[in-house]
């Protein structure tokens, strides 16, 4: 090793380690004591080269002497929010990989179990407490490698090994209604049918997928995974497994597989790369056979809070206020797919204390929080968002989330709730924040109750963050400002962004998503003004005039931010 005291120590040190677990003899060992060599490797080069001895028994003795332990990688699967975290070319210079990681920790395995400046330097840029273990370095590249390579493979070989092995097990698209029961459930529980289905739910939770989208047509099966709100196309299966396919997702599912005339909803839980997801299953009838959607609800990705969802301090410190009250309206609006359950979610895991209950009802519940009693609504058996509500309000709650307010009568309960000492949160779909007010005006809220009720009224979207992996500078052209009416002034000074397209983000440039919102507290002045008049453009415009942001206005600080880019902005925000 180095001609330093340290370096020498620690040489003798393995070595008295490798003497022990009978690797060298001692004439051997003497000569080596007394050698000096450059680094680590390059006496681990030695004892392999002249010594026969092997990577692996190496890496034990390295891993007794640093008191690490030894994980075993082979053909283990880097998650890609673990990739995310270091540069790729720091991994690869320190042969290191991350493992796993929680709030405040990252197991990282190396091939140099001493290296305390690869810890270090993991450490800064993670900004985690970091957690050594030991690992060969030939399995640390083969993983790294396998993370470069587009996952895809593994769902490309599985469809070109049923494709080849002519698998006859269900008839033609042009299938009649005696379908043989016996038969549909051989071929749905057939190994390759199994396998096929298991690959495409393990790629979707890979990749970060929300839907999975499994759509027949006269010829061809297609296969689509939405990734950050877009839909994308994947290798799909044979046309010839598609009442297979169907079958086996329906087992999963516990819903009839000889109904093939009518809609079908269900869902189930599988447990895949160490975390649980609930499916909810849509099967929805077309002419060339059973269209499936299947939504991922994957409990890990929820915030804790509201702080964990990367809102900007304004919006967060507006929010959070008005959470805080012990009663009021909140409403949270925007288009299906814009988040809103998910900001619902996080503040009521902020407010999830003992000292309060919680009553939500919603249509479907998505994910299931313990401590807080959530209601299914059942409308084949009376059970409405209204009826629920009048019976949740006799329930002594402190906290009500109605999932959606669609019609009057459930507004009228929530209004009428909120006036009375209950903190009330529902959403609606409207456009904007000042809409909202005027949406429930449409519903017949008198304006004097919509004034004294509603605490806040908010409004997001769902933009793409650039790829970190493949994030560089550019530079944004006169021209297209002007045909975009891009407020010029707003970025000038600031250094812009935008992905060139990598491995990590599938060529797209972008990676996981950030909520941009317009957030309207209600102040006295706007309350006296809703007294009058629940005109949208009245309540903005007094809005504006006491420093109101809209979400296009938002979003556009997220860009000086560095987060999106002006394009992602543009494309979910409308000009007001």
């Amino acid at each position: 090793m180095a001609t330093t005291r340290q370096s020498v120590t620690i040489s003798d040190h393995l070595i008295d380690i490798l003497c022990a677990r009978g690797h060298l003899d001692a004439e051997t060992a003497g000569a080596l004591r007394s050698g000096e060599y450059a680094n680590l490797a390059a006496f681990e080069k030695e004892l392999a080269e002249q010594h026969g001895i092997s990577p692996e028994s190496i890496l034990l003795a390295l891993a007794e002497h640093a008191h690490l332990p030894v994980m075993p990688l082979a053909r283990f699967i880097v998650p890609d929010d673990l990739l995310e975290l270091l540069p790729p070319e720091l991994l690869a210079q320190r042969r290191a990989l991350p493992l796993a990681r929680t709030k405040s920790t990252l197991t990282l395995a190396l091939a140099d179990p001493l290296d305390v400046l690869a810890v270090e330097e993991v450490a800064g840029v993670s900004r985690l407490k970091v957690l050594p273990v030991a690992a060969l370095e030939s399995q640390i590249r083969d993983a790294l490698g396998a993370a470069e390579q587009d996952s895809q493979q593994g769902l490309d070989e599985i469809l070109r090994e049923a494709t080849d092995a002519d698998l006859e097990i269900a008839q033609d698209s042009n299938e009649d209604d005696n379908v043989d029961i016996e038969k549909m459930l051989e071929s749905a529980e057939d190994a390759p049918v199994i396998r096929i289905v298991n690959m495409i739910l393990v790629e979707a939770i890979r990749k970060g997928a929300s839907d999975i989208h499994i759509e027949p047509f006269e010829k061809v099966l297609r296969l689509r995974y939405r990734i950050d709100g877009i839909l994308h196309e994947m290798p799909a299966p044979p046309k010839i497994l598609q009442p297979a396919v169907t079958s086996r997702i329906k087992v999963m599912a516990n819903l009839n597989i000889a109904e093939r005339r009518v809609p079908q909803d269900g869902r189930f839980r599988i447990r895949a790369q160490g975390r649980e997801i609930d499916l909810r299953i849509s099967i929805l009838p077309t002419v060339h056979g059973e269209k499936i959607v299947l939504r991922l609800l994957d409990k890990s990705n929820l915030a804790k809070d509201l702080g964990s969802i990367g809102l900007d301090p304004d919006s967060l410190q507006k929010l959070r206020h008005a959470i805080q009250q012990p009663h009021g309206l909140i409403l949270v609006t925007g288009p299906t797919g814009s988040g809103k359950t998910t900001t619902l979610y996080s503040a009521l895991q902020e407010l999830n204390t003992p000292e309060v209950n919680i009553v939500t009802v919603e249509n479907p519940v998505e994910y299931q929080l313990m401590g807080i009693n959530q209601v299914e609504i059942r409308e084949q058996v009376g059970l409405s968002f209204a009826a629920a509500l009048r019976s949740i309000l006799r329930q002594d709650p402190d906290i009500v989330l109605v999932g959606e307010t669609r019609d009057a009568e459930t507004a009228d309960i929530a209004v009428k709730a909120a006036l009375t000492g209950h903190l009330v949160m529902t959403t609606l779909h409207t456009n904007d924040a000042p809409g909202a007010i005027a949406r429930l005006a449409y519903m017949d809220i008198e304006p004097f109750l919509i004034a004294s009720s509603l605490r806040l009224s908010q409004a997001q979207r769902l933009v793409r963050c650039i790829c970190t992996n493949c994030k560089e500078p550019y530079q944004l052209t006169a021209e297209y400002c002007k045909s975009n009416d891009i407020p010029v002034e707003m970025l000038d000074g600031v250094e812009l962004y935008h992905g060139r397209g990598c491995s990590r983000c599938s060529g797209t440039g972008y990676k996981g998503r950030a909520a941009i919102m317009e957030v309207l507290p209600i102040s006295p002045r706007l309350r006296e003004l809703m007294l009058t008049t629940t005109n949208a453009d009245a309540v903005r415009n007094a809005a504006l005039e006491e420093g109101f942001r809209d979400l296009r206005t938002n979003g556009f600080f997220r860009v000086r931010e560095g987060i999106t880019t002006i394009e992602e902005v543009l494309r979910v925000t409308t000009e007001n």
